[in-house]
């Protein structure tokens, strides 16, 4: 009863006519972010700080988050109609939003993943709102070995649960761990696989390779498939938006399950990205129309919005409550506030009540403002559709090269798209599967961290990673599902085979 207090003087505080001003601006400013690849949300945010130093820290928080909302939706737009995300954690919706797109229904993929994404922000922030005590205890148990086991089950889950072989699977999860590997080794400091090249001692980019992966790859294969765009109505129909929000509650269990998913990864460590791969891998293994994955289907839309944006929502719990961000804008955003002279942890709910309940009432309102404006541009943004191919593939090779270039300001990194492009060709090509891939590159270099820094404390030993229920609980689980596929066709082998001894009928 004292949260729901405390969160009406929230609103009391988050609701009045230049707060509600600054969620509009940072909420478009926001989609302007997510939907140019290169920038992302970290980015967008870290650019707009400096311009909140003279503001109140309610009205500066609230222009930030905001930003942060519109920039997780904005990312979602690219993703669908050209197959190129424009946030880390839009790859996922990527796999059945870009051919619900390309089969003509770009404003029902839209609107399912708007729909979805307003879905899980609002279960993260009713997370924030009554569990943040308990939570926050919960998070302190996460030390090296915890950090690894969610790693290893996010790995492990698109083994057991992703629908490709799993040797392809394997495959593609080494050359992501490859990809993550290069550059200068955290534990050691030692310079790997970068073959004489200066330029990869930082490593390699995630949103170039995403970019080559998806962007490159895709227009490869749409040129030589000649792809044609089945024919879209120019006449802008806004009853499709409402029928399309209207069907999500057929997809409930989906999206109490990757809001579940979203909400744990974003309190720990595993982030939107690793949210999204693992509920989009579970659902396409639960869902009856498994086979449908991959071409359209509305739940691997529905999945990986719903995890993405609950965990997006809910990495901002850890920050707050413990002064450890769970995404890289948490991080930028918890920067913010102690250029405010503010200290997050446990001490910012007690001293700056006000500064609290109205950041959190203003995510609710804020993601009201996002919906309603990412909605009221469906249209728009689907009517990109309706632009022939021949004038569409040259904007993606212009969006994809300078987005890769603005990243680093090197022609390397636009040199290392192209070879993405190569790459992602060759993955469709041959039905190797590129979510493990991306999912290997963007994370690998954390979870070997995580096993590094897990057999320091050990001395060696493998049995720190049973050496209590939770950690233990979590490599079962990743073991389970590793080892699911060699399990099932143990169980088809030993089955019974027909017998074939009568005489056929004549």
């Amino acid at each position: 009863m004292e949260n729901v207090d405390a969160l009406m003087h929230g609103f009391g505080i988050a609701v009045t006519v230049p707060h509600l001003a600054l969620m509009v601006v940072g909420v478009l400013l926001g989609i302007l972010v997510g939907v140019l690849p290169g920038l992302g949300a970290p980015n967008g945010v870290s650019l707009l700080l400096p311009l909140t130093f003279g503001m109140q820290p309610v009205s500066a928080i609230i222009l930030l988050s905001s930003m942060y909302w519109g920039a997780l939706f904005g990312g979602s737009v690219t993703s669908i109609l050209f197959n190129i995300p424009g946030e880390p954690s839009s790859v996922a919706t990527t796999f059945d939003g870009y051919p619900m797109a390309r089969d003509g229904r770009p404003t029902t993929a839209l609107a399912t993943a708007f729909g979805s994404a307003a879905f899980g922000a609002l279960v993260g922030v009713v997370l924030i709102t009554f569990l943040a005590a308990w939570v926050a205890k919960a998070a302190l148990a996460f030390g090296p070995p915890e950090f690894f086991a969610v790693y290893f089950l996010a790995f492990a889950s698109f083994v057991g649960m992703g629908g490709y072989p799993p040797i392809k699977t394997l495959v593609s999860l080494s050359i992501g761990f490859a990809i993550a590997a290069i550059g200068i080794d955290t534990v050691s400091g030692a310079v790997r696989l970068t073959m004489g090249v200066d330029e990869l001692v930082k490593g390699v980019n995630f949103i170039v390779a995403v970019m080559g992966l998806f962007g490159i790859g895709e227009l490869l294969i749409a040129t030589e498939e000649s792809f044609q765009l089945k024919s879209v109505s120019s006449r802008v129909d806004w009853r499709e938006v409402v029928r399309t929000i209207a069907t999500l509650p057929r997809h409930g269990v989906a999206m109490l399950r990757s809001a579940a998913i979203g909400c744990w990864m974003g309190i720990t460590p595993g982030g939107p990205t690793a949210a999204s791969f693992m509920s989009y891998a579970i659902a396409k293994r639960l869902s009856r129309r498994s086979q449908a994955f991959g071409r359209g289907e509305p739940e691997g839309i529905v999945a990986p919005e719903t995890a993405d944006h609950a965990a997006g929502t809910s990495a901002l719990l850890p920050m707050l409550s413990l002064g450890i961000p769970g995404s890289a804008t948490a991080a930028v955003m918890m920067g913010g506030l102690m250029i405010w002279g503010l200290n997050p942890g446990p001490m910012l709910f007690i001293e700056q009540k006000d500064f609290v309940w109205g950041l959190i009432a203003s995510m609710y309102v804020g993601n009201i403002v996002a919906v309603v404006l990412v909605l009221a541009t469906v249209p728009v943004f689907a009517a990109l559709m309706r632009v022939p191919f021949y004038l569409i593939a040259p904007l993606i090779l212009i969006i994809c090269t300078v987005g890769a270039y603005s990243v680093s300001n090197s022609y390397l990194d636009v040199l290392l798209m192209l070879g993405f492009g190569v790459v992602g060709y060759l993955f469709k090509k041959l039905s190797y599967p590129l979510a493990p891939l991306v999912l290997a590159t963007v994370i690998g270099d954390k979870a070997e961290d995580a096993f590094r820094q897990s057999m320091l404390m050990s001395k060696g030993s493998l049995g720190i990673f049973v050496s209590n229920g939770l950690v233990g609980s979590l490599m079962a689980a990743g073991l389970i599902l590793l080892l699911l596929p060699l399990l099932l066709q143990l169980r088809r082998l030993r089955a019974p085979k027909p017998s074939f001894d009568q005489e056929p009928s004549p």
